[in-house]
């Protein structure tokens, strides 16, 4: 059985395509979801893509967090469904408070586009078990508004916790507080990051091919977890 993984078009989403096709690279069978929809449609987990979500008109991700699917998915994620945000996916998380924290402006107020290298710093998500703990990988960035920020409380908890999975190297490009690039919830089933990894799963069109290790973990993380059977 081939696991389903579901990817959510919301008006102003322009990943949605290169995600479908990471998972399907990645060996998993990629299953279109629509922001209206009232059903998750039996997906074994979701990703929600870059973009400008509804053009971006009040806070990043803010407008996304009200549309229909994520009242299903919101309370799917809060049961333990594997759910990756990516870029503008990561500030709907923050927005739907499955995620902490917030993503503001770039530090430099530009919008920035460039090959970023980071260092993984947790291997216990549904998302990151292909890598290795201190591994370096360069994916794609691009973001005008991929500042995290938090609270000093906050960032002590998920730096005791474990749950900083990616930190940028080399060059902090937003201004993200403790060069935080991606991060996780407490169960490890909900992942954000800032950086494509979908945009880096194939030597043709990306820098690497370092971007893959997320989608196949995940497929890894169903099978151990019986929620996809082979």
């Amino acid at each position: 059985m081939t696991a389903r993984i579901g990817v959510i078009t919301f008006p102003g989403s322009l990943d949605d395509t290169d995600a479908k096709r990471a998972v399907e690279i990645a060996g998993g069978n990629a299953i279109s979801l629509w922001h209206a929809d009232d059903s998750l449609h039996s997906v074994d987990a979701v990703v929600l893509p870059g973009g400008f979500s509804y053009g971006d008109y009040l806070r990043c991700g803010a407008i996304s967090r009200f549309a229909p699917v994520m009242e299903k998915l919101i309370d799917a994620a809060r049961s333990g469904l594997p759910v990756l945000g990516i870029c503008n996916g990561f500030q709907i998380l923050c927005e739907s408070h499955l995620l902490p924290g917030a993503l503001t402006r770039n530090d430099h107020l530009s919008f920035i586009c460039r090959d970023q290298k980071l260092r993984i710093e947790n291997n216990t998500s549904a998302w990151t078990s292909d890598f290795a703990v201190g591994e370096e990988i360069v994916v794609p960035l691009k973001n005008g508004e991929g500042c995290f920020v938090a609270d000093d409380k906050t960032l002590d908890l998920l730096e005791f916790e474990g749950r900083i999975i990616a930190r940028y190297l080399d060059l902090n490009p937003n201004g993200s507080r403790r060069d935080i690039a991606g991060i996780c919830n407490e169960q490890g089933n909900i992942v954000g990051i800032m950086p494509h990894p979908e945009h880096a799963v194939e030597k043709l069109t990306g820098p690497t091919t370092d971007g893959l290790g997320f989608f196949t973990s995940v497929l890894k993380s169903l099978v151990n977890n019986g929620r996809v059977t082979v």
